[in-house]
């Protein structure tokens, strides 16, 4: 009788964690772009400031997917963004997480780090959906 209670139990969770996953469907997750000309001398700060201290903090927030720093090696096609030697790209399961991370104590705290390091701070900030 036990066992009967018991898999009624699991079948009940298991609807219930698909209903909410389904709620969570109709919000597409988003990634941010953002162009960064880093100081050729403070590449190395830059970095480790990205490797140990955003990164790690960012990973701890709700809704946090990924987050990636990727340095320009070439263009091949096109034109690369004026003068930018970086690319940080953020991925949050939606636009409302992503902002509840912009708006922490947190975060105040860790992306001057990696500002800091920056020639300019007018970067190109391009919001994605993914599809």
């Amino acid at each position: 009788m036990q066992r009967r209670t018991w898999l009624k139990t699991l079948c009940a969770a298991a609807g219930a964690r698909s209903l909410a996953a389904g709620a969570k469907d109709s919000e597409h997750r988003i990634q941010l772009h953002v162009d960064l000309t880093v100081e050729p001398a403070r590449e190395a700060e830059m970095l480790s400031t990205f490797h140990d201290s955003f990164r790690p903090a960012v990973a701890r927030q709700p809704g946090y997917v990924d987050v990636q720093m990727l340095k320009l090696r070439s263009t091949l096609a096109g034109a690369a963004p004026a003068g930018a030697n970086y690319r940080f790209c953020l991925t949050f399961a939606s636009e409302d997480l992503r902002k509840q991370w912009v708006a922490t104590e947190t975060h105040r705290k860790v992306w001057p780090g990696i500002e800091k390091t920056l020639q300019h701070k007018n970067y190109n900030v391009l919001l994605f959906e993914v599809a």
